[in-house]
């Protein structure tokens, strides 16, 4: 049964969970499947794992201006 409270609080979850995945990155994969769908690129997207492999290995290789 749902009541007017546990939706808004539902709705607060969601949007907190919403903008955790933007501020900490989790939303990296999704952005790149959007985009990889807008550039009509002809090859397949990588998967979720060789996305953030990939993600890695770049940042490894240049660690830029990051805190840790």
């Amino acid at each position: 049964m749902s009541t007017p409270v546990l939706d808004t609080v539902k709705d607060a979850f969601s949007k907190f969970t919403w903008f955790a995945n933007g501020v900490l990155g989790g939303d990296k994969y999704e952005k790149y499947l959007a985009h990889h769908r807008a550039t009509g690129c002809t090859h397949a997207p990588m998967t979720e794992r060789e996305f953030w492999r990939d993600y890695t290995d770049r940042m490894e290789k240049n660690p830029g201006s990051r805190c840790c």
